[in-house]
């Protein structure tokens, strides 16, 4: 694995895991996440960076991993926020 691979994965561990921090925080109930403003962006700016940072990886990885991870959902979900953040469906995200 290349050393950019394992530096991309590394971060996006991290936005993982402060996806988690928010939702122990605020709570699993999909009413909170979609009537608190705060929750829906912290939530949301960590999947659009795990997009963002998924893009960077070299085929080679996501050739590797492809069976475990679905790089081109991630792909989909980083376009989704992209290109439609103003009107997007909270449950989807």
């Amino acid at each position: 694995m290349k050393s950019s691979d394992i530096d991309r994965i590394q971060h996006i561990r991290s936005y993982c895991e402060d996806i988690a921090t928010t939702i122990a925080r605020y709570g699993a109930d999909i009413s909170v996440f979609k009537s608190d403003k705060d929750y829906f962006n912290s939530v949301s700016m960590s999947i659009f960076q795990i997009g963002e940072l998924s893009l960077g990886l070299s085929d080679e990885f996501k050739e590797e991993t492809n069976e475990q991870v679905l790089w081109s959902a991630m792909r989909g979900m980083w376009n989704y926020f992209a290109h439609g953040y103003a009107s997007m469906d909270k449950d989807i995200i």
